[in-house]
């Protein structure tokens, strides 16, 4: 029987494996975390990050960043504050260049125990 790791339904995510990687911010102000990027780091069940990237050589650094996520993929998105957006004059389909993407917390499910 086939675990749901094995079955792929649907389009090819992006080939974006490894950090970092330049993406455009969509038309809604969010950045995404591509499903293949996910899984490597490990982060399909961290739901906040401080986020390290740079818009136009300026490394800015995001604290406690919520990330959003859909019913049927592994990718996320996260949305850039407006007061970030602001200072640095970012906009809708600019390119952002991700360095670092840090998890804050990891929500388990209720039947996962933690361990020390």
């Amino acid at each position: 029987m086939a675990t749901a790791e094995e079955i792929r339904v649907g389009r090819k995510g992006l080939p974006i494996a490894a950090l970092p990687y330049t993406i455009k911010i969509y038309i809604n102000n969010q950045v995404l975390i591509p499903a293949n990027l996910v899984r490597n780091l490990n982060l399909d069940r961290v739901k906040y990050v401080d986020v390290v990237m740079e818009y136009n050589g300026q490394k800015i650094e995001l604290r406690d960043v919520k990330l959003l996520r859909t019913k049927h993929t592994d990718s996320r998105q996260f949305t850039i504050p407006k007061d970030v957006r602001d200072k640095y004059g970012i906009r809708p389909f600019d390119e952002v260049t991700i360095h670092m993407v840090i998890p804050k917390t990891a929500r388990y499910n209720d039947h996962s125990k933690i361990t020390d």
